[in-house]
Order: structure tokens, then C-alpha cells, then sequence
């Protein structure tokens, strides 16, 4: 195999502008790709390269804390079985720290069991690929994850806002406040909320949710959508009362805590 002259680990690397299709230049996105397997970390970041992202490496938990914190990429691959710090405490502490929060993860894990699956979910992470995988499976998760992390089409509020009792949504600025104070959602989090927000009162299916935060693309289970609305009620705190299950249909957002079904 032909070996992949990534970036540098350890030094930041100016991105490299592209020509888009209006003739503009514009930024590569950088993805960090985090795996102890040498063989795995190449091969996906050729693969990247090939399809115009940036490529940044790490083989341990510590390094992938290090090269995200220090050079910020606009997503991050992670493998869960790491040495040392494994990829779940990795995503927890990324998650916790503000300058990292909001950079999507894919988990990239031979763990293919449910249980593990949702604790990555539950971490924070936006998407996950199980081991042995399909390259064009992989990449086309990558793209999704930072389509969804573009803004929001304008047009759907009045300057960017949507608002539901107690709740602000910017999907301008993808910032979410209940009473003025800050809630920090992940990139899936804050489209299932602005989801349910803009459809007003009606209830969403979780096949509606997966199509609208998700895309059609992606193959997601009815359980990982209600593990990232049960992280959002957690994170909405005692306006937890906003996102109403609707028993064997889906979810609704509701104006105020008397608005039962």
C-alpha cells in the first residue's frame, strides 16, 4: 500500500482554497481521522484526499485531543478502541470542552452492538460506521454530517429565529437559549430541534426526523432517534417539557407544558 503523506500531526496547516463552482475560492474541509490501525488510518485518509478533504492523523486518544483542540477540524473520525484514552472518553471530553463542542464526530467502531452504539450516540456523537465497512458507506456519512452542518436555508423564520415558549433557536448562528441562557447541542441535536420547531405544533414521525436532521441517505435506527431526543430534553433542563413523545408516532414541540394530546 502506498503510504499517505498526510499533514502534520503537530503543526497547523493553512487549508488549501479551492475554486467553486462560482469561481470564488473557498476552504477544504479537514477531517481528523483517529484510529490505532495504521492500515485503516491510510486508507481513509487517501480516500478523503481523493474526494478533495484535508487530512489530519492521530493513533491515540491523547494525540486526537491534542490535534483537534490545537487546529480544529470540521469533523473528526473516531474509533472507540483506542490505547490509552479510548475514543468514548475522547468524544466526552470534546464534547465538554466549548471550542471543540460543535465538531461533528462519526464513530468508526468494530463495537457494532446496539448498546455500544448508543453510547456514542449519547456522548455527543452525529453518525456512526461499523467495522468491516464500505468505503463509499463511510464517505458518503462524512458528507452528510457536514451538509447537515451547514446553515439552515434562510426563509424558514423571519431573520433566521425560531422560537417556541421559553426556547430561541438561531439557525443562522446553529445557537439554541431557553430563558436567554446558552444550550450547546450537538449538529444532530440542533436539527431535530429546529425540525420539530418549524413543523409547528405537528407531530413528526422518526422516519420524518431521520429524512429532516439526517437525510435520505443515511440509514439510522428508530433508537438512535430517541437517544438524541432524549439528549435534548436532558440539555433543555426544566424546559424539558417542550419535546412531547406521541406514543407510537414520534415527537411534537409543544408552546407550553398544559398542550397534551
Amino acid at each position: 500500500m502506498t503510504r499517505i503523506n498526510s499533514p502534520s500531526r503537530y503543526t497547523p496547516v493553512p487549508r488549501t482554497p479551492v475554486a467553486s463552482a462560482a469561481g470564488q475560492s473557498s476552504t477544504r474541509r479537514r477531517v481528523l481521522v483517529v484510529d490505532d490501525e495504521k492500515d485503516i488510518v491510510e486508507l481513509v485518509a487517501y480516500n478523503l484526499g481523493r474526494n478533495g478533504y484535508e487530512t489530519l492523523v492521530a493513533y491515540n486518544g491523547n494525540e486526537a485531543l491534542d490535534i483537534a483542540t490545537r487546529q480544529l477540524p470540521d469533523l473528526i473520525i473516531l474509533d472507540l478502541m483506542l490505547p490509552g484514552i479510548d475514543g468514548t472518553e475522547v468524544a466526552r471530553r470534546l464534547k465538554a470542552d466549548a471550542a471543540t463542542a460543535g465538531i461533528p464526530i462519526v464513530m468508526l467502531t468494530a463495537k457494532g452492538e446496539e448498546t455500544d452504539v448508543v453510547v456514542g450516540l449519547t456522548l455527543g456523537a452525529d453518525d456512526y460506521v461499523t467495522k468491516p465497512f464500505s468505503m463509499k458507506v463511510l464517505l458518503a456519512r462524512v458528507s452528510s454530517v457536514l451538509r447537515r452542518a451547514e446553515p439552515v436555508a434562510t426563509g424558514v423564520a423571519e431573520n433566521g429565529i425560531l422560537k417556541a415558549g421559553p426556547l430561541t433557536l438561531d439557525v443562522q448562528k446553529h445557537e439554541v437559549s431557553v430563558d436567554g441562557e446558552a444550550v450547546q447541542l450537538t449538529l444532530t441535536e440542533f436539527k431535530l430541534l429546529s425540525a420539530m420547531i418549524s413543523a409547528r405544533g405537528r407531530v413528526l414521525t422518526r422516519d420524518q426526523l431521520m429524512d429532516k436532521a439526517m437525510g435520505t441517505d443515511v440509514m439510522v435506527t428508530d433508537r438512535a432517534i430517541d437517544v438524541h431526543v432524549t439528549a435534548i430534553r436532558k440539555k433543555l433542563g426544566s424546559a424539558n417539557w417542550l419535546v412531547h413523545t406521541v406514543r407510537g408516532v414520534g415527537y411534537r414541540l409543544r408552546e407550553n407544558p398544559e398542550d397534551n394530546d
